[in-house]
């Protein structure tokens, strides 16, 4: 059985612990994989491992940190479908999915390699006489990033780059779900001439993560995950001293007027709400169907929901994959059967599905609920899987105050024709990322991500300005210089008598 094991300090090091967690393929419902756990002294280890490296790396030049930046990012291109096959492997996501997330980590690579832009500072002279201002950035230390199952490369590609190319040194705690990608990357990271200890992975549970908030050297705490966990990290974190950014969870509404192209929209919802198997923070889980938009809507998204293909995900024909586990697997069934008790309309309903050959995986099928209220469960929470649900409101001014008492403000969108109401949308709407006619509104690289209300705990958006602002921080420097035609100033020049 092939055994995920820690990387500090430049290489591998295997669990001490022993402790260990099992990996399941989600396909199969089989073990292929254990991951070492870590205990509180190999996480302070890797913290050592940091804090040294930070001695040297924190003082290196910027033309030195882009270096190993431009040929790591060579590097994971050119082992993009290696990254891709461990995804699906673990996280069961199909391969196209686990190719688009290394790309959208490339990008943050890419912004990370021309970081000196960012990071330039500003002067103003003569602000009084003789007297100059600088203001400069500079990196905090040992900086660590916990992130989640469902991007096991993009999300920790978020956060390491833009921090290592600020200067810091990184401790990577990644998901024990899903540990060979972080792994990996840590791996090509040491091939591109990263110097030991930059970046450590530390695989473990609730006890790792717990001595990351409270451990005295590290500066700064990045996390993407589920809204309970975000809130609790930034409280723990901050508590002890440290800059959290904190991204939670959402529940996404998709808000379809009478004069859109219906055709777009249903697409739109279909990608939205079922790809990835709507394991992802951006997937749109509520439609709001204005006016009599509502049944022609649900016609064509029943009609395209019927052509997916679901299967393991290195089977190419597949357009969805399964679920990270089989009791995540039961909880998303319950929402579908909680909402018919609720008085929901099934219309599609997933919760019996399952592929021949791979009966043991973790498999369900797309579910479509209409008619769906706020007060049901379906709607208030946020389930993480292949599960839409259609609410109908009359007027636009009754979708947009739908979607504002929302306590969740991550992502949104709205499909229309009318350049004022998509104006009017994206300035009244309470969520930190909008779209209009596109339905998964994640900025590129060079724009940050992050969400509003309980989507985000702390002040910083992820990567793009706001990432280089969290991983530094400023710094005002005085100057006042003598003029050298002031009298007494011997400046060594030779002189003619």
């Amino acid at each position: 059985m092939k055994t995920v094991n820690h990387w500090i300090g430049g290489k591998p090091v295997e669990g001490a612990s022993g402790n260990y967690g099992p990996v399941y393929n989600p396909a199969t419902g089989a073990q292929g994989t254990r991951v070492a756990l870590a205990s509180v002294d190999e996480v302070d280890a890797a913290v050592a491992a940091a804090k040294e490296a930070y001695r040297t790396w924190g003082t290196s030049s910027l033309a030195t940190r882009t270096a190993v930046l431009f040929r790591f990012r060579e590097l994971v291109a050119a082992h993009r479908e290696e990254i891709a096959e461990l995804l699906t492997a673990e996280h069961g996501k199909v391969h196209s999915d686990a190719l688009g997330e290394v790309a959208r980590g490339l990008e943050v690579i890419e912004l990370a390699c021309a970081l000196p832009l960012q990071l330039k500072g500003e002067l103003s002279t003569q602000v009084s006489t003789r007297v100059d201002v600088a203001a400069i950035r500079q990196s905090l230390g040992v900086v660590a990033g916990i992130t989640p199952f469902n991007f096991p490369a993009m999300v920790p590609m978020w956060m390491f780059p833009i921090a290592i190319a600020c200067g810091n040194t990184f401790v990577l705690k990644p998901s024990e779900k899903v540990p060979s990608a972080a792994y990996k990357l840590a791996e090509l990271a040491a091939e591109a001439g990263l110097p030991d200890g930059v970046l450590n992975v530390v695989n473990g549970d609730k006890a790792a993560v717990d001595r990351l908030l409270d451990h005295p050297d590290i500066a700064a705490v990045s996390f993407v995950g589920s809204t309970p966990i975000a809130r609790h990290i930034h409280a723990t974190a901050t508590a002890n001293g440290k800059r959290v950014q904190a991204l939670g969870g959402a529940k996404n509404h998709m808000l379809v007027l009478p004069d859109a192209d219906l055709e777009l929209a249903a697409d739109a919802a279909i990608n939205a709400a079922y790809g990835s198997a709507g394991e992802r923070c951006m997937a749109v889980s509520v439609v709001v169907a204005v006016g009599d938009t509502g049944d022609p809507l649900i016609e064509k998204i029943t009609t395209r929901a019927a052509e997916l293909t679901i299967g393991p995900g290195d089977d190419p024909a597949s357009e969805m994959g399964p679920l990270i586990t089989k009791a995540h697997r039961d909880k998303v069934a319950s929402y579908v059967t909680g909402a018919a008790a609720q008085g929901a309309e099934v219309v599609l309903d997933g919760t019996g599905f399952t592929v021949e050959g791979y009966e043991d995986g973790h498999w369900i099928g797309v579910s479509l609920l209409d008619k769906v209220t706020p007060e049901m469960d379906a709607y208030r929470d946020e389930i993480f899987g292949p599960v839409l649900c259609v609410v109908r409101a009359e007027t636009y001014e009754e979708a947009v105050e739908l979607i504002n008492s929302s306590r969740w403000g991550n992502g949104t969108a709205i499909f229309t024709r009318d350049g004022g109401a998509a104006r009017r949308f994206q300035l009244e709407v309470e969520a930190g990322m909008v779209g209009v006619n596109v339905p998964i509104p994640v900025p590129v690289g060079y724009h940050s991500f992050g969400g509003w209300k309980d989507s985000l705990f702390g002040d910083h958006h992820i990567y793009g300005n706001d990432g280089v602002h969290f991983y530094t921080r400023g710094k005002v420097v005085t100057t006042r210089w003598p003029d050298p035609s002031d009298g007494g100033i011997n400046l060594g020049f030779p002189s003619n008598h």
